[in-house]
C-alpha cells in the first residue's frame, strides 16, 4: 500500500516523457494514487495519450489554461469521473517561441502577459475551478 492509494490527483502540464510532470506522475501512480491527465492542444495530446496508457490513466482531457471556461469544463468532467479529487498539480509553462530568442529585454508586453497568463495565472483559475470538488486536506501543487 502507496502513500497515495485511494488519492485522485489530476496532472496539468504533461507534456512528454521529460517532463517534471512526467516525473510527478511516475511517482504518484508508484504510490497507489489514481490518476488523470489535462493536455493543451492536438500536438500534445499525440504525446500524452501513449503515456497515460502506461500508467492505464483513463482520464485524458484537452484544457486551453487561457479560457476559464474550459477550465470550467474539465473540472465538471473530473467531478463526474472522480467524484472529488485530492490532488491538482500544476505544471505548465509557456511562452510564444518568438519570445524566446534574443536578449530577455526584447520581450514584448503581449509576449510577457501571455506566459504570465499561462505559466502563472492558470494555477489561480484552476484552483478556483477546482476548490469546490477538492477534498479537505487536498493539496494544490505548482
Amino acid at each position: 500500500m502507496g502513500l497515495l492509494t485511494g488519492k485522485n490527483a489530476l496532472i496539468f502540464g504533461l507534456a512528454n516523457d521529460k517532463s517534471i510532470a512526467w516525473g510527478i506522475a511516475q511517482a504518484f501512480h508508484r504510490e497507489g494514487a489514481t490518476l488523470g491527465f489535462s493536455y493543451a492542444g492536438e500536438v500534445l495530446e499525440k504525446r500524452v495519450r501513449p503515456l497515460a496508457a502506461q500508467l492505464g490513466v483513463n482520464f485524458v482531457e484537452e484544457c486551453d489554461v487561457s479560457s476559464d471556461e474550459q477550465i470550467d469544463a474539465v473540472a465538471k468532467k473530473a467531478a463526474d469521473h472522480f467524484g472529488k479529487i485530492d490532488i491538482l498539480v500544476h505544471s505548465i509553462g509557456f511562452a510564444n517561441k518568438d519570445e524566446l530568442s534574443g536578449m530577455f529585454y526584447n520581450t514584448s508586453r503581449a509576449g510577457f502577459h501571455l506566459a504570465m497568463d499561462i505559466s502563472v495565472y492558470s494555477f489561480v483559475g484552476l484552483a478556483r475551478a477546482f476548490q469546490p470538488i477538492l477534498n479537505p486536506g487536498g493539496a494544490l501543487l505548482t
